[in-house]
């Protein structure tokens, strides 16, 4: 699932809420929604498999995995090797490995198993401090995403992947910025610094068509 071309990459997420923003949509079937992402050109699909805070399932990855052709993330709080092991089973082909959940030996030994179960890790920090832990294994297939959001008031703001740009440089090509990105102008404000990996969900979601949205959200309508 890594990136390396010039092209802006769009992992586009399937979810029916969040703690901070509630019901997204009403009318959720997470199929559908795949196949417009795919349609409308995103590089991969984030599919959320919590239930209590998210509605989400591992069966809604499996499905879409049967009808979609793009790489499937499984977006969850992952603590363990036999979420791991259900991630595979499911037919993810990636993970989502939270730094600032894990201790450095436990996001070792995650990162190892991912490899060895053919899984792309999604690694995720929030602030610069994790950079060096986390570099000891993004950059070898896998990527490193940097959240927007606040954890404290729950804000989401592009500023925070900007202001960390000194500490990314060399790091780029598998840098994902996730969260706050909402218009074409984000992207480009974004790309002008050399991001071009973006994991949307929300900003989508929200629209009657996220497969239309995500075209907007790419210049291409």
């Amino acid at each position: 699932m890594t990136a390396d071309d010039d092209r802006i990459h769009i992992i586009a997420e399937c979810k029916r809420r969040s703690p901070s923003a509630g019901t997204i949509r009403d009318e959720f079937d997470p199929v559908d929604i795949a196949l417009q992402y795919e349609n409308a050109g995103a590089m991969a699909i984030s599919c959320l498999t919590d239930e209590p805070f998210f509605g989400g399932s591992l069966e809604d990855l499996s499905r879409i995995r049967q009808r979609v052709g793009l790489p499937v993330l499984r977006k969850d709080f992952l603590v363990d090797a036999y979420q791991l092991w259900e991630a595979r089973a499911a037919g993810a082909d990636a993970v989502l490995l939270i730094a600032e959940l894990l201790e450095p030996d436990l996001l070792a030994d995650l990162v190892g198993l991912a490899d060895e179960l053919g899984l792309a890790s999604l690694i995720e920090l929030h602030g610069a401090d994790r950079l060096p832990m986390v570099m000891g294994h993004a950059g070898h297939g896998h990527l490193l995403g940097v959240n927007n959001r606040n954890l404290k008031t729950m804000e989401t703001s592009t500023d925070h992947v900007l202001g960390m740009l000194g500490e990314l440089q060399g790091h780029l090509p598998c840098v994902v910025c996730e969260s706050g990105i909402r218009s074409h102008d984000d992207i480009r404000r974004l790309e002008e610094h050399g991001l071009r990996n973006f994991l949307v969900g929300e900003s989508l979601l929200r629209q009657e068509s996220p497969g239309t949205a995500l075209r907007t959200l790419l210049g291409s309508e």
